[in-house]
């Protein structure tokens, strides 16, 4: 029994010690690194005014790094805090729901469908706020026209929202208005019939039957049987009017002094003369086959072979769609080259910008890896890569990738560099001349300027030096055997075991 309660004291030993702790005087300058995997990762940098700590490995994470505190329980929740702008952001099972607060406006919003918005300025009377249930409950206030309330489908009433100036409706579909530039539009059974009004304008629409509108000076249009046939003149009171025939599928025509177009049974052929932009088009069997020519651009379609599209500054290619695809992009200020094989399967993105001599790389290879070199020329390997090649958003590299990240790998030209594997069941960091690393629980080493420590079983058997003065010490105890460069016991041994205890937790 005794030899059992020793063995355990002995592994909670073992486990509680934290070998890369920077002693009192050198910690404010050096840091410290409390690890005890998988339960928790401490890491303090003073002198940067950072510290991380890591909880079961990626799940819960607690970071202060300058005035910017960030805390995350992923994928649930992950928060930002900026304490020199008083702003917070936090999104809440990425990309589910997200919410904000700053002095000047506070949101909050479940994928887009319920919003609830606060815009507050310097005078209390001017605050503004609304909500929504998209599409059953919306409520606001309009600048132009004031408060407005929707409750969908029973009643509503909606200024300057889905790109009307008015929107008002009863038991819809069955009776809706709106209006738009002084048109009035009036819908009866939604989009069955409707009739149009405004100043020197009218319309009426018994759709798919027959629908005709006009405005004097400004536009006429009419279909029967849509989409069989349409007809329209827009743009009368400019100087380019235009006018559109078709008879589907059988023919199309749209002419204007700038633009002359013929489509011959929908798909097959069709052509488009641009004499504005100097550019002549053909089409057969749209979208396969299409030829461009003129100033601005230039197209070569014969899908699924082979596509190629020219302008200016940008050249598209497509070999064997959608197997291959390489676009380019060049300018004076910025320059993009990106490959890509089955879409996403295989991306590899290079950017530039000739001004600043800065270039950005990012390659991806689903679902295997992603590499990204960044402007400063740090580089970062990560495996595997379960989403960020089909969604490379900044929410899912913050939310959800450190979950399924198995190996992580940075490093710099200047040689600093840091490996993470398994959530820092092995780490590795290198900064100048300074080393540490951690296979856990079998070895530890950190080595900074004139201090060194290696410690195998979390501190069975622990070596460190400091300026030429070595420490043994066995079985987890805070003192030990010490002595100097020569080999012989340091001066002062009893007070430089009292000093070296320090170095333990």
């Amino acid at each position: 029994m005794r030899l059992r309660i020793l063995f355990i004291l002995c592994v909670l030993a073992m486990f509680l010690a934290a070998p890369l702790e920077a002693s009192a005087g050198d910690e404010a300058e050096q840091g410290t690194i409390v690890t005890l995997w998988p339960l928790f990762d401490y890491r303090e940098s003073p002198g940067n005014g950072f510290s991380n700590l890591s909880i079961l490995g990626p799940l819960i994470k607690v970071q202060q790094q300058g005035e910017e505190r960030t805390t995350a329980v992923r994928p649930f929740v992950y928060r930002t805090v900026d304490e020199r702008e008083q702003s917070a952001t936090t999104s809440y099972l990425y990309p589910l729901a997200s919410s904000r607060e700053a002095p000047e406006v506070s949101t909050f919003q479940v994928l887009q469908l319920f919003q609830v918005n606060t815009f507050r300025k310097d005078e209390p009377d001017k605050v503004k706020s609304d909500s929504m249930l998209f599409p059953f409950y919306i409520r606001g206030i309009s600048e132009t026209y004031g408060p407005y309330t929707s409750v969908f489908p029973f009643y509503g009433t909606l200024y300057e929202r889905f790109w009307r100036d008015e929107i008002h409706y009863t038991l819809f579909p069955l009776y809706s208005r709106t209006v738009k530039k002084g048109t009035t539009t009036r819908n009866y059974l939604y989009p069955f019939f409707s009739t149009t009004s405004g100043v020197g304008e009218n319309g009426i629409q018994f759709w798919p039957l027959y629908g005709s509108a006009a405005k004097e000076g400004s536009y006429e249009r009419r279909f029967i049987l849509w989409p069989f046939y349409f007809h329209e003149r827009r743009g009368l009171d400019t100087d380019n009017p235009t006018e559109r025939l078709t008879v589907f599928p059988l023919y199309s025509a749209t002419e204007s002094p700038r633009l002359s177009s013929r489509t011959y049974l929908w798909p097959f052929m069709g052509w488009t003369s641009d004499r504005q932009a100097k550019q002549e088009e053909r089409r057969y069997l749209w979208p396969l086959v299409m030829t461009a020519s003129g100033e601005k651009r230039d197209v070569k379609r014969y899908l699924p072979f082979y596509a190629e599209e020219r302008s200016k500054e940008t050249l598209k290619r497509w070999y064997l769609w959608p197997l291959y695809r390489h676009d380019e992009l060049a300018s004076d200020t910025y320059c993009r080259d990106r490959d890509r094989i089955l879409f996403f399967l295989y991306s590899d993105l290079r950017e530039q910008w000739p001004i600043d001599q800065a270039e950005r790389r990012r390659t991806t290879l689903w679902p295997l890896f992603v590499f990204n070199r960044d402007t400063h020329g740090v580089k970062q390997f990560s495996f595997p890569a379960l989403m960020e090649p089909i969604l490379p958003q900044e929410g899912i590299e913050r939310n959800w990738a450190p979950l399924w990240r198995v190996y992580i790998q940075r490093w710099s030209d200047s040689g600093d560099s840091t490996v993470s594997f398994l959530w820092n069941l092995y780490w590795h960091e290198r900064r100048g001349n300074d080393l540490a690393y951690e296979l856990f629980p079998l070895v530890s080493y950190r080595s900074e300027g004139t201090r060194a420590d290696v410690s195998v079983l979390k501190g069975l058997i622990r070596l460190r030096q400091n300026k030429g003065v070595k420490t043994l010490s066995l079985f987890w105890l805070p003192f030990g055997i010490t002595w100097d460069a020569s080999g012989e016991a340091a001066a002062g041994q009893e007070s430089t075991m009292t000093n070296s205890a320090r170095l333990e937790p």
